[in-house]
């Protein structure tokens, strides 16, 4: 075996491999269209630095497909810019700290909790927490928020997601209140009819006023006047 020297360093055998040298001519192995095939997008130069979702032109799916309203919904688009992105920190994250700790976003990036401070931070509520703990976080779960102010901490919302309320039930439409009719007066039209007591007290009066007869006078006189 030959002595080590710089002249004669090489890779171990199999190790290496040439590298394959295309557009060197006929005579290459790899010459004239170099691999590429023949005509098409993709025999062309630049032809590999497409954005990502380029179908050659024609309608992409992102379009085909139907989306919601609004910018900001998670399913307004299936894909592309216009869907928001939070960064999910767990409840069982924050037991690394100590109690007393005002855990914020920065803290979260520097313990190693979170990469990236580019999406708004919104903790969720996966584990179990002891530790009394001031959390400053752009969003909180309710199952996040109930067992922070169990173990005695507090919840701080940064500027951006709202405080998740509950939706509000569909009103029922009133129904239009009918028009009040006028009541009908019973007695318009309507003779009143006399009770049979007052029926009676007026027989009794009439009685009353005209003369009784008086059939043994009549009789006397009769026979006087014979």
């Amino acid at each position: 075996m030959s002595e080590l020297t710089l002249h004669t360093l090489k890779p171990a055998d199999g190790s290496h491999r040439d590298r394959k040298r295309i557009g060197r001519g006929p005579g290459s192995g790899s010459g004239k269209t170099a691999g590429r095939g023949q005509k098409g997008q993709k025999s062309r130069s630049g032809s590999h630095a497409m954005r990502p979702g380029f179908e050659g032109g024609q309608m992409p799916i992102y379009m085909r497909l139907g989306k919601l309203r609004g910018s900001n919904h998670r399913k307004s688009m299936p894909m592309g810019p216009f869907r928001t992105q939070t960064t999910p920190v767990n409840i069982r994250d924050l037991a690394k700290f100590e109690a007393g700790t005002e855990v914020t976003p920065e803290l979260l990036k520097q313990a190693g909790v979170v990469r990236s401070l580019k999406h708004p931070i919104k903790i969720l509520g996966s584990g179990e927490l002891s530790a009394k703990l001031t959390v400053h976080a752009h969003g909180f779960s309710a199952r996040a928020v109930e067992l922070i102010e169990a173990a005695g901490g507090t919840v701080v919302r940064l500027g951006g997601e709202p405080e998740a309320k509950p939706e509000p039930k569909p009103r029922k439409r009133p129904r239009p209140a009918a028009a009040a009719e006028p009541e009908e007066d019973d007695d318009a039209g309507e003779v009143e009819q006399p009770s049979a007591a007052e029926e009676a007290a007026e027989e009794a009066e009439a009685a009353a006023d005209e003369p009784a007869a008086d059939d043994a006078t009549d009789e006397d006189a009769e026979q006087e006047e014979e």
